[in-house]
């Protein structure tokens, strides 16, 4: 079932006392009332490029981020000049608006994504002054049936399971973290098979990973995390709760691992 369409807050952050982060900043559906009319994209169009599910997932973390917007009102993964899908090329082909963006809805949407970068960097700030050393489990999924409900499934060979986004951090800081965290996924029990987990096969990271390293370099490691949507329709949005909540486990496996990488990165 769609959500309803409300104006919830840009995002909501939870704040924990833990060195790990979950983010989820394409969860979102819900856009404010006044651009809903200029969409030429429907909900279940909107959705089918949306992340569902990641914002459930942030829970294996203390402090948490969930975005509540669409990423087609502003997209927190984009660098500010291409955060709004001005054109089909910049949305995987698709017409997003009925006309051009009024000057003053570009603008609500702008200062939006700059306040949520300034959340951002007063919560990251705090934790790397208690803890030294933080990671960011930056959750996305993506889709693999884009011809349409009934095509074939993408090559497996190019499309892995999880795809472990690190093209913006630095690998001799973090290289051992990355390493400790594909093998902790890779070696979940996912129904009685492992998870196909590799590194940059078909994502290597947003903006939000890029600007994290850019922010904070040598103190907060931000691993972009795609699960290809093979635990849902990506066509309906319904998915198998059973593989969703083991998901959410996978991810909740990597957590001690992750924090001893920590530790041992103050001694790097």
């Amino acid at each position: 079932m769609l959500r309803r369409a409300v104006t919830p807050p840009i995002a909501t952050f939870v704040l924990g006392d833990s060195p790990i982060v979950a983010a989820a900043v394409h969860d979102g559906h819900a856009v404010r009332a006044e651009i809903e009319p200029l969409f030429a994209l429907n909900e279940l169009e909107r959705l089918r490029e949306e992340d569902p599910y990641t914002g459930r997932w942030t829970e294996v973390a203390a402090t948490r981020v969930v975005a509540g917007r669409s990423r087609f009102e502003f997209d927190l993964n984009r660098p500010r000049d291409q955060e709004i899908y001005r054109r089909p090329e910049d949305a995987w082909g698709l017409h997003v608006w009925k006309d051009a963006l009024p000057d003053d809805a570009v603008a609500a949407s702008l200062s939006a994504y700059d306040s949520f970068y300034a959340v951002l960097r007063t919560v990251l700030s705090g934790l790397v002054e208690r803890h030294g050393n933080v990671v960011v489990l930056d959750l996305h999924t993506y889709n693999h049936r884009r011809a349409g409900p009934e095509c074939a499934a993408a090559d497996s060979a190019g499309f892995p399971e999880v795809n472990v986004g690190t093209g913006t951090l630095d690998h001799v800081k973090w290289g051992s973290l990355v390493d400790h965290f594909m093998r902790d996924l890779s070696a979940f029990d996912d129904l009685g098979r492992r998870l196909d987990v590799r590194e940059n096969v078909c994502f290597q990271g947003g903006n939000l990973s890029r600007w994290i390293h850019e922010e904070f370099a040598g103190k907060v490691c931000s691993l972009a995390i795609e699960f290809k949507k093979f635990f849902m329709d990506e066509w309906t949005g319904v998915a198998d709760e059973r593989q969703v909540i083991l998901i959410r486990e996978a991810l909740a496996s990597t957590l001690p691992g992750l924090l001893r990488e920590l530790r041992d990165a103050d001694h790097a």
